[in-house]
């Protein structure tokens, strides 16, 4: 048979074909064919590839190897011309190892799957024991890097082993230190049980005695206590016997007494002589004070509240007030909130107080009458930041004690005879002042009055 130069001939295809394979193409050598072919795929025209691989013919090597593989395995098997071709492609990119297979002399060393790839797309004589054997050496190759991959994966587990087994010795050896541990813990809190059990039945020991010693001094007591009640009955028997006696000694001196009345009477009558020796020593003039002068009384002609009351004047004229607070000493207290809310009660409570407390500033400036306006500090929502006028005293209610309560602690605590006049429309409020000696009148006499001023 001639040599072939670049390709395989119509002889040598027929030389070839009458080889095959008597088994599947290794997994090595499929992969390395298709590899070469993937490569040797580029440099055909589109009309020299199979119908089948055409669609193929733009993607690049990488990918025509992955989604192309199997149909190129099976255009290379099938069609000779295309498998030819391939050769030739493979002829001018690897020449030394075409010719090499040609001459049926492939080199020692090249790669055993490049070898056997190379013989089943060229096909010379003898191509199925090329790709056999290296068939055989590509799985004896995985045996033994399967072995050595066994090998080391033993070792490794070995050494996992050894490194398992140090670990849980270390940790049983831990393990037992705290057991140890535990269990010398566990006598100590024994001992100290023990000891709490023992110091728990000398404090039930003592309390017994102590309950003992408690009966005792209960006893004692009791014993002391009738003994004291037999010396209280003995001292009260005493006590009537000095008592008559001292009955019998009154009786005794209430009749001696008018030895001892006629004694004194000598000597006051000998004090009185002295006296008016005295008087006329000192030549003292007549006394024109009298003791009964400086007691603090209404005189006639001065008024006082009742007075005042008892004139033709009615409740609501406001000159009864001028008149009240004309008396001297006067104070004025104000019931607030009940004068505001009858006299302008669509105001908000800010602006009743500015106005009742503006026109009770005028009043004490025209009348220098005592004046305290109170206001009920449970209407309050939050502290009041105010600066009283001049001449009124503002006073707000503490937290559970009522405007009401307030206004009659301040009638309470006046000296009496003191004029006070108080403006409220609370019957309660009325008589609870009333009580304390001071004058009640209405609001509306107030609020007539100040729109006076």
């Amino acid at each position: 048979m001639d040599q072939p130069t670049s390709g395989a001939g119509p002889a040598d295809e027929a030389d070839g074909g009458a080889e095959a394979l008597g088994r599947p193409l290794p997994e090595g050598v499929r992969r390395r064919v298709i590899a070469l072919v993937s490569d040797a795929f580029g440099g055909l025209t589109v009309a020299e590839l199979p119908a089948q691989l055409r669609q193929y013919a733009r993607f690049t090597p990488t990918r025509r190897a992955k989604f192309a593989g199997n149909a190129m395995a099976a255009a290379l098997e099938s069609d000779a011309l295309f498998r030819q071709r391939i050769g030739e492609r493979l002829a001018q990119s690897q020449p030394e190892l075409t010719g090499a297979l040609e001459a049926g002399s492939p080199p020692a060393a090249a790669d055993p799957l490049d070898v056997a790839a190379a013989a089943y797309v060229l096909r010379p004589v003898g191509w199925v024991k090329l790709v056999e054997s290296a068939g055989e050496e590509v799985q004896r190759a995985d045996a033994e890097r399967a072995d050595e991959e066994t090998r080391r994966e033993l070792d490794h587990l070995r050494e996992e082993l050894e490194r398992a087994r140090a670990h849980t010795r270390a940790e049983t050896e831990r393990l037992r230190t705290e057991l140890e541990a535990a269990r010398k813990e566990a006598e100590s809190l024994h001992r100290k049980l023990r000891s709490a059990l023992s110091e728990v039945k000398r404090g039930e020991a003592a309390l017994r005695r102590g309950a003992a010693e408690a009966d005792t001094v209960r006893a004692e007591s009791a014993a002391q206590l009738s003994a004291a009640e037999s010396e209280s009955r003995r001292l009260k028997g005493r006590l009537g016997e000095a008592e008559a006696a001292l009955e019998a000694s009154r009786r005794a001196a209430r009749e001696g007494r008018s030895v001892e009345d006629m004694r004194l009477r000598l000597l006051l009558d000998t004090v009185l002589d002295a006296a008016s020796g005295l008087r006329r020593e000192l030549a003292l003039p007549p006394a024109t004070t009298r003791p009964a002068d400086t007691v603090d009384a209404v005189e006639p002609g001065r008024m006082s509240p009742k007075d005042i009351a008892a004139r033709a004047l009615s409740d609501t004229d406001p000159a009864l007030l001028d008149q009240l607070l004309a008396l001297p000493q006067a104070h004025l207290i104000v019931d607030g909130y009940n004068v505001t809310k009858t006299g302008y009660p669509q105001m908000p409570l800010e602006k009743q107080r500015l106005r009742l407390l503006g026109g009770l500033s005028v009043l004490a400036a025209q009348t220098g009458a005592e004046m305290t306006c109170v206001f009920d500090g449970a209407e309050l929502a939050a502290p009041v930041l105010l600066a009283p006028p001049r001449g009124v005293r503002v006073l707000f209610s503490k937290a559970g004690v009522t405007a009401d309560e307030l206004i009659r602690q301040l009638a309470r605590a006046e000296p009496p005879g003191r004029p006070v006049v108080v403006v409220s429309t609370d019957r309660e409020v009325a008589d609870g002042v009333a009580k304390a000696g001071a004058r009640p009148v209405a609001s509306v006499l107030l609020l007539k009055r100040l729109s006076r001023v």
